[in-house]
């Protein structure tokens, strides 16, 4: 791919905003960046706003992902990634084991546990979840930054493959 075309601010923010669950303030800080070298450089710009925002804003964008297999409205994009993953359709027990694991998680580090969905199996999202709890909360935070960043970049890849003619 060549480089990506500069977009007007409100157009750049409409199309990439919804790669953050509920935070178009990371496309909106990338946005001055402009232009990009191709989406690599532009999923760059995204998780260096992450990181220059502090840990305030990144708590926000952590806070701001739902818990996962809870029976809630998601985005568009969570829908389909829990789906694949297999967590919309759980046994009860299954249920019950990763609404257990959520409020665990939650009660220990205040925000929802985060990974990266379509790079795990439900079997490898329930043994991270049970590893990650053993963390302190600061590694804990960074750890969801970093599955943050590949949700993101999955989610851009797939909206750049699907505006290809």
């Amino acid at each position: 791919m060549g480089g990506l075309a500069k977009f007007g601010k409100a157009e750049f923010i409409e199309r990439f905003g919804p790669i953050f669950e509920h935070s178009p303030w990371v496309v909106e800080a990338a946005w001055a960046h402009q232009p990009f070298a191709d989406a690599q450089a532009l999923h760059a710009a995204f998780m260096a706003a992450v990181e220059a925002e502090g840990e305030a804003a990144q708590l926000a964008l952590i806070n701001a992902h739902p818990e996962l297999a809870a029976r809630i409205e998601l985005t568009d994009a969570s829908q389909s990634e829990q789906m694949g993953a297999g967590l919309r359709h759980l046994t009860v027990p299954e249920f019950e084991h990763f609404a257990a694991l959520n409020a665990a998680y939650r009660e220990k580090f205040g925000f929802p546990f985060i990974i990266c969905v379509r790079l795990n199996s439900k079997a490898a999202i329930l043994a991270a979840f049970e590893a990650r709890l053993a963390h302190d909360a600061a590694a804990e935070r960074k750890e969801a930054i970093v599955q943050i960043g590949l949700i993101s970049k999955l989610r851009l890849q797939d909206l750049l493959e699907g505006s290809r003619e």
